[in-house]
């Protein structure tokens, strides 16, 4: 890459009548990245440190960002079925999946469906389990801002990425990708009850990952993600909350690249 050349692309691709909108960057060993419910904010550091290492793929997921909505999808399975598609339509051989948040739980079900496709997997805060003692922080009882800066363990950090004071744009956004997400996730709200038990026949080594401070998914969840995988292990980032990548990108990429070699 020169020093004139963007650090990444986008492009559309078109699969099962979707239309899919990706940012794509770096060279190496492939991984496709799974945005939270928020949507995903753009190339943020966190993708640029990791596209030093590997070959990048970040997509919208339909109904968010500048994908269309997809009208007759009504699971976050439905979802990962399309994430396959789009593993197959790109020709990704031997990829590795990093799910964040909401995007976890989606990469999880990815996994489940194709137990010996992925040659990791990365969950970060990943939601898609039922918490047994504490609860999964409900979208609909607070302003857009308001849950998106309750995944952080310092605002400050929030203001950096999104502002002081979100543009317009970004709070329809918002709207927008909460709308797509409780159309798949609401009934019940952000976690399989299938899912646990097919969690057993994943052969990937997976690296899950918990901000100490996640206000928005209990630690527990990810406990319990550790429990049920085969070959699994947790690691806490101290001073951080839901948005991981966003508010610690070096803690991450400090646990994630070495995983990922």
């Amino acid at each position: 890459m020169t020093a004139s050349s963007p650090p990444y692309t986008e492009r559309a691709v078109e699969l099962g009548g979707l239309t899919l909108h990706l940012l794509q960057g770096g060279a190496g060993s492939p991984v496709l990245v799974l945005h939270h419910a928020v949507g995903n904010p753009g190339w943020l550091p966190f993708h640029e440190g990791l596209a030093g290492q590997a070959s990048v793929t970040v997509p919208s997921y339909p109904g968010y960002g500048a994908s269309p909505r997809a009208d007759w999808m009504r699971s976050v399975r439905d979802l990962a079925v399309v994430q396959q598609w789009l593993v197959a339509g790109l020709d990704i051989e031997d990829p590795s999946l990093i799910g964040l948040g909401f995007g976890g739980w989606v990469a999880a079900e990815m996994a489940s469906m194709a137990p010996t496709m992925f040659r990791r997997l990365i969950l970060v805060g990943a939601m898609g389990l039922q918490p047994e003692r504490g609860e999964i922080l409900d979208q609909a009882i607070l302003a857009h801002h308001d849950y998106v800066r309750a995944g952080f363990h310092d605002p400050a950090h929030c203001d950096a990425v999104f502002g002081v004071e979100p543009a317009s744009e970004q709070l329809e956004a918002w709207d927008i990708h909460r709308e797509s997400t409780f159309r798949i996730a609401w009934k019940p709200y952000m976690y399989s009850q299938t899912l646990p038990h097919l969690l057993g026949g994943i052969r990937a080594k997976t690296l899950i990952v918990w901000g100490d401070d996640d206000r928005i998914v209990p630690l527990e969840c990810g406990e319990r993600y550790c429990d049920l995988l085969p070959d699994a292990r947790l690691e806490t980032i101290a001073g951080c909350g839901h948005f991981v990548e966003m508010e610690q990108p070096d803690a991450l990429l400090d646990l994630v690249v070495p995983f990922l070699a």
